[in-house]
């Protein structure tokens, strides 16, 4: 085998040799190169090497403020820029780079304050010019926002900027109407369309936003933002678990060092979990987050702690349809577990002010909060015209059908009141009170007294159940259904000897005696209510 060689070990050729020349091939990595690749990380690599070798300068620094700023590191870009800003001669532009690392961390004043420095010293830039008009918004200054609005220019950056505002907003179509514009002229700008199905998530039209979506997620498979959306379209269209899914694919793409968006993705997951962990997930993401005050709210609400959703959400002045909704939800839960009519009565304005908007009226949560305005205010007529407006969406949500029997029970439409409380299946709701004093009430309207006798006798000896037994002895005389009215006034005057009771029972006997005599009753009914009330004299 080895006579057979024909590679020379030394010499042109030889291993050694090629290595020579691929070695002289590879040439030290360029910034240009990073930079025009976006590898923000390999850039940074560089810049801190020519740091730390002593060949830094200001551009050097600069460089190294960029990048961290475009990897989401706004802390590191923010102490860099600090540190220009010290040095005699400083660029004006690293006073306003400063002031988006101050905007992006949330240090509005500060923002405000390095942004302002540069007016002296420099005519004012576009981008100066966009961080005070989104600065305008964040201090809810309408005065100074038109101002800078008028400075804006029909160039990309500035409209851009414009369409970011109409979204926080919640002008959500004309955000949508400025991006497409953008887009027919820069097909290029395949991130636009990012932008445009985050818009169309927030119009409730998942289905369209995923379509956009899939436009970007064709050419970037591991972009945070864009699977992060997908998974949150996911979540409306089907469950938790699809979405879970969505970001478990962006968790595993991640490297340890990648913290954009880590925080975001914690929140969500604990949405799609149904509320796992999140006492543990969501308090300190409260004002970082906007959604996670909300959904703090809403774990409370369903631990049933109206106490703690409300002292959480008292001081929030909503600005959204989302905000006025959850806040709405909380008085009406915390004036009803207080009988508070004026916590009822703030409720129904909230509820009505999303469902009179023009731009709520014709959403499912716009008509929704109308039944509610007008299930506070016990006007049932109204609550039924939005409701049927609706249920088509809910016909397995136990909550909507839980009111919505409600209501149909209350003008009296008691068969369809019964079939809808029949179809709820959550333990919880079927447990509750109302739902039980409804139920029975259907029952006996509907003479199946004997049904709502049964719920009776399923309850535990509590003031819940003495209730109960009232309204079965009221609403069964009151129908004529005297043999239950009798058992339910025998139980009630053992319970509590008064004396409207035993004569509440007296009537109830003397009762089935005439339906028996009338041929409505069976004569074995006679036997029995004869034994539970031995003791009356008729």
């Amino acid at each position: 085998m080895m006579l057979s060689r024909t590679k020379p070990a030394v010499g042109p050729g030889s291993s050694a040799t090629t290595a020579k020349v691929d070695k002289k091939k590879k040439q030290m990595p360029k910034l240009e190169d990073f930079l025009s690749d976006r590898d923000y990380t390999g850039a940074i690599t560089v810049l801190e090497f020519n740091r730390n070798s002593g060949k830094s300068n200001e551009e050097n620094d600069m460089w190294i403020a960029y990048c961290a700023f475009h990897l989401g590191d706004y802390k590191r870009a923010m102490e860099e820029y600090e540190r220009l800003t010290k040095r005699d001669g400083c660029h004006p532009d690293n006073w306003v780079n400063l002031g988006c690392c101050y905007f992006l961390l949330g240090m509005y004043d500060e923002s405000d304050k390095a942004t302002q420095k540069v007016e002296d010293k420099a005519p004012n830039s576009h981008l100066q010019n966009r961080l005070l008009f989104h600065l305008s918004h964040k201090f809810n200054d309408e005065k100074r926002l038109m101002g800078y609005h008028q400075n804006l220019q029909d160039v990309v950056e500035d409209q851009l900027s414009l369409a970011s505002i109409h979204y926080l907003r919640s002008h959500y179509q004309e955000a949508i109407d400025i991006y497409k514009r953008i887009l027919l002229d820069n097909r290029e700008y395949l991130a636009l369309n990012v932008y445009v199905a985050l818009c169309y998530y927030k119009l409730d039209y998942y289905d369209v936003s995923q379509e956009v979506l899939a436009v970007y997620l064709q050419q970037h498979t591991d972009s945070a933002v864009a699977l992060n959306l997908k998974a949150c379209n996911h979540f409306r269209l089907y469950n938790g678990k699809a979405a879970e899914a969505e970001l478990k694919s962006l968790q595993d793409m991640a490297s340890p060092s990648f913290i954009f968006a880590q925080d975001l993705v914690k929140h969500n997951l604990v949405v799609f979990r149904n509320g796992e962990g999140a006492l543990q997930i969501l308090p300190p993401l409260i004002d970082v987050i906007p959604e996670a005050r909300l959904n703090l709210v809403i774990y409370y609400l369903k631990q049933d702690d109206v106490n703690e959703a409300y002292n959480l959400i008292k001081d929030l002045e909503p600005t959204t349809p989302q905000e006025y909704i959850l806040k709405g939800v909380v008085n009406a839960s915390l004036g009803q577990e207080q009988g508070s009519r004026e916590h009822l009565k703030i409720a129904q304005q909230y509820f009505q002010l999303v469902g009179g908007s023009a731009s709520e009226c014709d959403t499912i949560p716009g008509r929704q909060c109308m039944a509610a305005c007008f299930f506070l205010l016990k006007q049932f007529e109204d609550v039924l015209i939005y409701f049927n407006s609706i249920k088509s969406y809910f016909y397995n949500d136990d909550t909507f059908n839980f009111n919505y029997a409600q209501a149909k029970s209350a003008v009296g439409n008691y068969k369809e009141g019964e079939e809808v409380f029949l179809l709820i299946q959550s333990e919880k709701i079927k447990s509750d009170y109302t739902y039980l004093s409804w139920l029975a009430r259907c029952y006996i309207m509907n003479r199946k007294a004997r049904l709502a006798w049964e719920l009776y006798l399923k309850m535990e000896t509590s003031g819940e159940s003495f209730s109960l037994l009232q309204l079965i002895a009221n609403d069964c005389y009151k129908m004529g259904q005297f043999y239950y009215a009798a058992k339910a006034f025998d139980v009630l005057e053992r319970l509590d000897p008064n004396p409207e009771y035993w004569e509440g029972k007296r009537g109830a006997c003397v009762g089935v005696f005439q339906l028996i005599i009338a041929g409505h009753e069976p004569r074995m009914t006679c036997d029995t209510c004869s034994l539970e009330s031995a003791h009356v004299s008729v």
